[in-house]
């Protein structure tokens, strides 16, 4: 006898697999990413004998990728628009200098310093997004230009030599962490029972979002992604979310540079997602011509994509001062390369009009634990940077790789 039931059950099987087999393809490069993440960090966890992880390593991972992933933010946009800035890294490191002279030698208040200095990082963002914008030169010579003045300048503000100690108050920026409302311990080991609770409201808050834009997309019969991958992803995120916010309580708790950036970068997904800007970014990168055609006012857009960066660059600037407690005439030195480094890791395409800012996040991440693991393995700087190399390289193959497939 024939058994109609499941004659009738494998079409819908094949349809099912089928939609997989879709989804997974149309967004290899976000799980390639995520998972390339996860493999690097659970290698080192083994080859360090476990010191990765320790909730002291994981503090110092983000005290010493903050600024990178800060300064990815907006080369994330830079990027997607068609362009590249190499200015960073000087700017960054002369915005720190200009802090060291107005709060250590002119002993000005540290937060209406800090202001200022963001602002004035904005309006070098804006002088370099002017000749790109309204006198067409290309952004890779105006910010060469860039890199040289402002290492220069940088020099010149600190006289050649080193400027600190800064205030306690500034130094909070970096190495300060979100006080504890609560006096509460495991065992003999206190616990920032204040950091676990932000954690859980916030995981709580992303996979509330997740599901009420899933109910949304299922009302508009827009929901691709199936239900079995929606459910996983959003049990690792919390079980990720979770497992880290346990690791830093277990320390000192949430440091302020982590409260600073996860709303930058929160604003940044907000902004590409859900703005009529972030969409008209992406035109930008896509095809100019069409933008213009569409009524976009690209000038105006390149201007502010390079005065947002230089903002974001002026306050990588403090933070990496902050937390040195100096600062130095060699500050910011090769931080572009991590920077540009960190986009394109994470699916920015280098012909503009693509890249996802949860993407650059996680390449500044995966740069900064390699960083971090061959440190503590005691790979030598000459190996560690052919590393990084071949890492970068690989991820622009893989890139075009998969568009060729795709196309």
């Amino acid at each position: 006898m024939v058994d109609v039931a499941a004659q009738e059950k494998k079409p819908a099987q094949i349809a099912k697999s089928n939609d997989w087999l879709k989804f997974i393809q149309a967004n290899i490069r976000d799980y390639v990413l995520l998972i390339a993440l996860l493999a690097i960090m659970i290698f080192f966890q083994f080859t360090t004998n476990g010191t990765l992880f320790m909730p002291v390593n994981m503090t110092n991972i983000i005290l010493q990728n903050s600024y990178i992933v800060i300064m990815a933010l907006g080369m994330l946009l830079i990027i997607v628009a068609g362009h590249i800035d190499l200015s960073v890294g000087s700017v960054s490191g002369f915005i720190g200098a200009m802090s060291a002279v107005l709060i250590v030698q002119m002993k000005l208040d540290p937060l209406l310093s800090a202001v200022a200095c963001i602002g004035l990082g904005g309006l070098i963002g804006a002088s370099q997004g002017y000749f790109v914008a309204y006198h067409k030169i290309p952004a890779f010579i105006v910010t060469l230009a860039g890199m040289l003045i402002y290492k220069g300048l940088a020099l010149a503000v600190l006289g050649g030599a080193s400027v600190g100690p800064f205030p306690k108050e500034f130094q909070l920026l970096s190495s300060g962490y979100v006080p504890d409302l609560f006096a509460f311990s495991i065992g003999d080991k206190p616990f920032n029972l204040l950091a676990m609770l932000i954690g859980i409201a916030v995981t709580g808050l992303l996979i509330w979002g997740n599901l009420k834009e899933r109910a949304n997309q299922k009302k508009h019969d827009l929901a691709e992604e199936p239900e079995a991958i929606f459910w996983g992803r959003n049990l690792l995120i919390a079980a990720g979310f979770l497992g880290f916010t346990y690791l830093m309580a277990s320390y000192k708790g949430l440091p302020n540079v982590l409260i600073v950036m996860f709303a930058l970068i929160a604003l940044f997904m907000f902004m590409t997602t859900s703005t009529t800007f972030g969409r008209r970014v992406y035109a930008l990168g896509g095809n100019l011509k069409a933008a213009k055609l569409s009524g976009i006012n690209t000038e105006r857009m390149n201007f502010w994509i390079f005065t947002i960066m230089g903002m974001l660059s002026g306050l990588a600037g403090l933070i990496f001062a902050a937390r040195l407690n100096v600062a130095t005439p060699k500050a910011g030195l090769g931080f572009e390369l991590d920077v540009i480094a960190a986009c394109f890791i994470g699916g920015a395409a280098t012909t503009g009009g693509v890249g996802k800012v949860i993407g650059a996040v996680i390449g500044a991440f995966i740069m900064g634990v390699m960083n971090n693991g061959m440190s503590i393995m005691g790979i030598g700087i000459d190996w560690q940077q052919v590393i990084k190399g071949a890492v970068l390289l690989l991820a622009v193959f893989m890139d075009n790789y998969y568009k060729q497939k795709q196309g």
